[in-house]
C-alpha cells in the first residue's frame, strides 16, 4: 500500500471515529478554534485529537528516518501557516473539514470550498514553478 493511500485511509478512519464516538466533524481549524473558552470535557478530546495528529507525524518521521516533512525554510513555513490560518477563517473551514468531512456529507458549500482550494493550489504551483523560477 502506498504511503499516500495509507495516509488517506488513516485520515478517513480518524474522521469516521471522531464522528461515530463524539458526534463531531474532524475539521482541524474548528477543533483548534474550539480550544478557547471550552469546558474541560470539550477541551480534552480536542487536545487528544491534536496530539494524535502531531504524534502520527512524529512516528512516521521516526519510522522512515526522515528528519523533516518539508524542504521549506522556517520563515516560509511560518508564512504558509499564517496564510492557511487566514484562509480557514475566510473559507469558514479547512481542507480536512470541507474536503474530507464536508464532501462525505455531500455539502454543496464544501464542494465549492474544495474547488476553490484546488484552483488556488494549481495557480500557486504554476506561479512558483513557471513564473517565480521555483524547482519543478
Amino acid at each position: 500500500m502506498s504511503e499516500a493511500l495509507l495516509g488517506g485511509v488513516l485520515i478517513g478512519l480518524a474522521a469516521a471515529a471522531l464522528l461515530f464516538f463524539n458526534g463531531r466533524i474532524a475539521g482541524i481549524s474548528g477543533i483548534v478554534n474550539g480550544l478557547a473558552g471550552q469546558g474541560a470535557g470539550e477541551r480534552g478530546w480536542r487536545i487528544a485529537f491534536l496530539l494524535g495528529l502531531a504524534g502520527a507525524g512524529v512516528l512516521v518521521m521516526k519510522l522512515t528516518g526522515q528528519v523533516s516533512v518539508s524542504p521549506a525554510t522556517t520563515p516560509v513555513l511560518v508564512l504558509a501557516g499564517l496564510l492557511v490560518g487566514f484562509g480557514t477563517r475566510l473559507g469558514n473551514g479547512c481542507t480536512s473539514g470541507h474536503g474530507v468531512c464536508g464532501l462525505a456529507r455531500l455539502s454543496l458549500r464544501s464542494l465549492v470550498a474544495v474547488l476553490v482550494f484546488m484552483a488556488a493550489a494549481v495557480f500557486t504551483v504554476f506561479v512558483t514553478r513557471h513564473l517565480a523560477g521555483g524547482a519543478g
